[in-house]
């Protein structure tokens, strides 16, 4: 048997991967597409050695599939993403100062009262979309509150940053409207860059315009570009990663019996097997250095890999029983937040928002059920999720 065509711009695809994951781990551990110009890996060791190898596989071109932010197009070297060390390690060193732990740990009670906020008026409700009232809001205040963005800002911006992701049928690249809604936002930011210089406060920006480490600073475009990956990745990824929990628990009775049990034992392993079984993340792109032969195929120079983490993520290689959802599973060999070098630098915040956001929505409402009409997904080459999850309570 051979392996099916993959293609990540499909919307069908979108609906349901991982029958084609399993195809490819099996039949195409190496598949190349010549249609879209890619190589793809599926299997859970041969994603995680190439995390690994930024000699070999490198971040340079990009992490999108998409020819606009790939190489030289109008998107590219927007993000600290596509650069490799040394440039990276120095760019990364001078954020990660804004992410330290006792910064982590002193978000918590913010995004607990947040959480509250926006849920205690929806007790009673009966019907609701959990992503507008809910997923789609926390994170975009959480990542705003961190860079200092106004309170009446943050649905232009949320909206924006969802035009950026979505992708149009048949269209093999970032739409018209999403290169606009990234100009739109970079914009944003620039201008609110230049308040923070004239007048600092103890946010995000504040602190990257501040920080210093032997001597080197962040150049304005660095600031920029981290400010844009915040707003789109950081939002984005965990409002799917909060619906994608809801999704599957509601579809397997026998894990909700477990948070139900004890849910705040529960509730950390409920956020770790999502992120492991649907994860929002379900690709990375590398460019390809110097000749590899793997599994009998040929990578060349210049060729674009696809790692393709949402398959090493159920790759029985690596976890028993991987299209089972189970919260108590092991899941410390999950590939979702990347390794290497290029390990999210969000891991931490993600899981943080993951625990206490279902916390607040399970003292409320541990008897929701979703609506199976109610759900519709997102089209994205590698954000996977829900654009509407309606539940009822």
């Amino acid at each position: 048997m051979s392996a099916p065509a993959y293609d990540p711009y499909a919307y069908e695809v979108h609906e349901d991967p991982y029958p084609i994951y399993a195809a490819l781990r099996e039949h195409a551990p190496v598949y190349r597409s010549v249609e879209n110009d890619f190589c793809a890996l599926s299997r859970h060791a041969d994603v995680l050695a190439a995390f690994k190898d930024t000699k070999r596989f490198s971040n340079d071109h990009g992490v999108s599939l998409d020819p606009e932010s790939w190489g030289k197009g109008a998107l590219a070297g927007t993000s600290f993403l596509a650069l490799d060390p040394p440039q990276h390690t120095r760019i990364r060193g001078l954020v990660s100062k804004g992410f330290t732990p006792r910064r982590m740990a002193a978000l918590e009670a913010s995004i607990r009262e947040t959480s509250a906020e926006y849920l205690d008026p929806l007790v009673g409700a009966g019907r609701f979309d959990f992503i507008d009232e809910l997923a789609g809001k926390v994170p975009m205040d959480v990542i705003s509150e961190m860079l200092g963005v106004p309170r009446a800002d943050r649905a232009e911006l949320r909206r924006r940053a969802d035009l950026l992701v979505h992708r149009e049928e048949g269209v093999r690249n970032v739409p018209p409207a999403g290169i606009e809604a990234f100009g739109w936002i970079r914009s944003y930011f620039k201008d609110l860059l230049a308040e923070r210089r004239s007048k600092p406060g103890d946010d995000l920006l504040s602190v990257l315009l501040a920080v210093e480490v032997e001597g080197e600073r962040l150049e304005e475009n660095e600031i920029l570009s981290f400010a844009n990956l915040m707003i789109v990745a950081g939002n984005e990824t965990t409002t799917k990663m909060l619906a994608n929990a809801l999704y599957w628990l509601g579809r397997n009775p026998e894990q909700r019996a477990l948070v139900r049990e004890d849910p705040i034992a529960r509730i950390p392993g409920w956020v770790e097997e999502t992120l492991r079984y649907d994860n929002s993340t379900q690709m990375l792109a590398r460019r390809v250095t110097e000749e590899i032969t793997l599994h009998g195929e040929k990578l060349r120079p210049g060729d674009r890999a696809l790692l393709l983490v949402g398959s090493a993520n159920r790759d029985e290689r690596a976890f028993e029983r991987p299209d089972d959802y189970d919260i108590r599973r092991d899941a410390t060999q999950s590939l979702s937040f990347g390794r290497g070098v290029h390990f999210c630098l969000g891991a931490a915040l993600a899981r943080l928002e993951g625990r206490v956001v279902l916390e607040e929505w399970w003292q409320r409402f541990p008897d929701y059920e979703v609506e199976p009409e109610g759900c519709v997904r997102v089209h994205s080459i590698n954000v996977r999720g829900f654009a509407a999850l309606e539940v009822l309570v």
